[in-house]
């Protein structure tokens, strides 16, 4: 994978960010300013220090160059102005709310497996199935942070018990490479690098990938495990109206069950699970 151009640093001027996003975005001047109702010189003035924006147009352009949160502060603080997005830890009592509506989420899917990532992929919160995916792996991947990327790809990590690994790495890799591009992160593209070095060991198991039902449709998340070949679909829920770059930045996986076999699998796994807790 080519590596995008460096983006500015929080040193650099508003027009050096400003030209960073607009070409990361392959717009030419012209299709910006149609974009954002503005002069293609005054534009062009911006972009060149000749102009000092005001805040109304760092975010209108910001908007239409959709730059994440994170990033927006970064040019209203470069153009002069007070960042507009508060960026709050998890941890934080004013994001109780937050955590608990992803806890409930999380809990509500049972008993299916769901996990909540930040803009990294590094695990927040998972429910009471996850654990059981991540069994096996060596102890220095399930060290905070955990990284779920790099778990399920690392030839020590769940990678060896993915029956369609070839076809589930290229998706994953994929995926990184559509966040790279919408966010321009320079640590997605070394995370990407690193899982892309990894081998592709080749696995064989009872039930061939390409045998899903849904083979065409979506790509299918095949795990072994002591009840057999699991097959899952996944989907990926945000936060639809965020205004802290921390919430803008979570993501929650959910897996569903691809076919009958594997929801009763997961079900009998969720009632071992419930029965461990009881008292003897």
């Amino acid at each position: 994978m080519s590596t995008p151009s460096m983006p500015p640093t929080a040193a650099d001027s508003f027009g050096a960010h400003l030209r960073h996003w607009r070409q990361h975005r392959r717009l030419s001047q012209l299709d910006l300013a149609h974009e954002a109702q503005v002069s293609t010189r005054h534009l062009s003035y911006v972009e060149t220090g000749r102009a000092e924006p005001s805040r109304e147009m760092v975010l209108r352009l910001a908007e239409r160059l959709e730059v994440p949160l994170r990033e927006r502060n970064t040019l209203l603080v470069a153009a002069g102005y007070a960042p507009m997005y508060r960026q709050r830890s998890l941890d934080d009592p004013a994001m109780a709310p937050a955590r608990q509506a992803v806890q409930r989420v999380l809990e509500g899917h049972e008993p299916f497996p769901a996990l909540a990532v930040d803009r990294h992929w590094n695990l927040v919160a998972h429910n009471a199935l996850v654990p059981l995916l991540m069994a096996g792996a060596a102890p220095a991947l399930l060290q905070p942070p955990i990284n779920v990327l790099r778990l399920s790809l690392h030839p020590e990590g769940v990678a060896p018990r993915i029956a369609n690994l070839a076809q589930w790495r290229a998706h994953l890799l994929e995926r990184l490479q559509q966040q790279i591009a919408a966010t321009g992160d320079a640590a997605l593209v070394a995370l990407h690098d690193e899982l892309a070095a990894y081998p592709s060991p080749q696995v064989s198991h009872d039930t061939p990938a390409n045998n899903s039902e849904l083979a065409g449709v979506a790509v299918p998340f095949q795990f072994v495990m002591p009840q057999g070949v699991l097959s899952f679909i996944s989907t990926t829920t945000i936060f639809g109206t965020p205004v802290d770059v921390t919430l803008q930045e979570l993501a929650v996986e959910s897996f569903f069950p691809a076919d009958a076999q594997t929801a009763a699998a997961l079900a009998a796994m969720s009632q071992g699970k419930e029965a461990e807790k009881k008292p003897a």
